[in-house]
């Protein structure tokens, strides 16, 4: 009977540990994956993708609004905005894709498009992470997204563009810093072409309330 017992106590604490171990395994977090969402005038250009893990303690939501991404090309991790590894910081947080949802705010710089990840084992329902973008603000400068700063994933006033054929303009910097010297530069947003000044050289395609972009020439 002792034997017995004592056999008995050495499985609990096999099992014990067992469980312990589990326990100590992190949950994946979503992939945030690097994408330039031009906007219809500057083209689309997307990057690939890597699994990261999610930082713990960063709130309930994968790169909620305000929270901060680390630096990258391919691939992102949540990180405290105080840290040093800190890059950029998310202005709007939408579910779905970026095609279907809203758009992101004007001065955007980059947006981090989020795949869907439902983990098969999930201990503490924090590893389920949706479908969904971020759109991003740079920590410190350049914003490209600003009006004239070359990039961004919207064509906004202030921008300038240049001819790359087949009736097509892409964004540029206003400075000529981009690698292309700008042709035209966009002056106004109006609801219709019939809007724009006489001065008008170019009508670039913006999209939401007024998606006509008159463009004049540099």
């Amino acid at each position: 009977m002792r034997v017995r017992s004592s056999a008995g106590v050495v499985w609990g604490l096999l099992v014990l540990l067992g469980v312990l171990l589990t326990g100590c395994q992190s949950p994946s977090a979503g992939v945030a994956e690097d994408g330039r969402l031009g906007g219809s005038a500057s083209g689309t250009a997307d990057a690939g993708s890597a699994p990261v893990p999610r930082p713990s303690g960063y709130g309930a939501v994968f790169l909620a609004v305000d929270e901060c991404s680390s630096f990258g090309t391919t691939s992102f991790t949540e990180v405290p905005c105080a840290g040093e590894r800190a890059a950029a910081r998310v202005v709007a947080r939408h579910d779905g894709t970026v095609r279907d949802g809203p758009r992101c705010p004007a001065t955007t710089d980059f947006v981090l498009h989020i795949s869907e990840q439902r983990p098969a084992s999930d201990e503490d329902g924090d590893g389920a992470v949706p479908q969904g973008y971020a759109c991003m603000r740079n920590l410190q400068p350049p914003h490209p997204g600003d009006p004239g700063g070359g990039g961004g994933p919207r064509t906004i006033v202030g921008d300038c563009v240049y001819s790359s054929g087949d009736g097509q303009v892409r964004e540029t910097a206003c400075e000529g810093k981009g690698g292309q010297e700008p042709e035209y530069k966009v002056t106004e947003a109006v609801a219709g072409r019939a809007d724009c000044p006489v001065s008008t050289a170019l009508y670039v395609r913006l999209g939401g309330d007024r998606p006509v972009g008159c463009a004049r020439p540099l």
